[in-house]
């Protein structure tokens, strides 16, 4: 049985789903998406994704007049329909099909084009790789300034992800100045002496939404918190290192340009603060 998928304010197969080869989300990348996901059928940190993909549609003067309410009925609907029971919903909005293909935006008016589909994903929250640890390169940040803005704009991090299997490892880390930015597709942590250090927010990077309740639960937990720029070299002295995302929630960071973080095993600071994500995520889901 295929999905149903969502295409301007139809829920149709996924076979029977298409979009203009105009559309501008194809033509131009001009488009922006959220990923929320999905524990026990019910929706994490929606509030927060909904504020983000309107802060991203302002940011490029995209009009979407869909409100919080309907973005919730669609979510809940997609769940129903397929079924969902842990995975993730993406969700995608473009300018909407310009007619042709022109570097100017359309007239005022065109209606976006808006997808959500759900990825179904048994085990998402209990992912061996979080037991284990993963592994990073580093890599040059060559994407635009405005990574603040979440686009569908994404070759560059697709591009350093496969360098990075090339490589045997796991993910890469962007590097800008002389210090790391964030990951590939998440924000970066290290753990030195008990505090947490992470580069402070700015156009520069994703304000992630993991992230701030991240840091939120941290505080709460008396967890002592630095936002501040940090190196490559910095993080392989650190005790720990960690990142965080809407899929991976908290992901241990063992080992960074082939030399080992800490004890080169997960430690404990990533482990509780994951085990509190979870909990809290779990119980505040709608």
């Amino acid at each position: 049985m295929s999905r149903i998928v969502y295409l301007n304010g139809q829920y149709l197969p996924e076979e029977e789903a298409s979009v203009s080869i105009f559309d501008r989300g194809f033509v131009m990348g001009d488009a922006v998406y959220e990923v929320t996901s999905i524990l026990d059928g019910k929706i994490l940190e929606f509030e927060g994704h909904i504020a983000r993909l309107n802060r991203s549609l302002s940011e490029l003067e995209i009009t979407c007049d869909i409100t919080p309410e309907e973005w919730l009925e669609i979510h809940r609907e997609l769940i129903a329909r397929n079924d969902l029971v842990e995975g993730m919903i993406y969700l995608q909005v473009s300018r909407g099909n310009a007619g042709d293909r022109d570097f100017h935006y359309p007239p005022a008016g065109t209606p976006p084009t808006v997808v959500l589909y759900t990825q179904s994903k048994p085990g998402l929250a209990d992912d061996p790789k979080a037991k284990k640890g993963i592994t990073v390169i580093s890599v040059p940040d060559l994407r635009w300034h405005r990574r603040d803005i979440k686009t569908v704009q994404l070759l560059y991090a697709s591009m350093v992800k496969m360098a990075a299997e090339k490589a045997g490892k796991n993910d890469a880390w962007f590097v800008e100045d002389g210090f790391v930015t964030e990951g590939s597709s998440n924000n970066v942590y290290i753990v030195k002496n008990g505090k947490i250090i992470t580069r402070q927010l700015s156009n520069d990077i994703l304000h992630g939404i993991t992230r701030a309740s991240l840091l939120k639960y941290a505080a709460e937990s008396q967890m002592e918190v630095e936002e501040r720029l940090f190196t490559i070299e910095e993080a392989q002295g650190a005790d720990e290192a960690f990142y965080t995302s809407a899929s991976a929630f908290v992901m241990p960071v063992v080992e960074v340009d082939g030399v080992a973080v800490g004890s080169g095993k997960p430690g404990p600071v990533a482990t509780r603060l994951r085990e509190i994500y979870l909990e809290e995520s779990r119980k505040a889901a709608i």
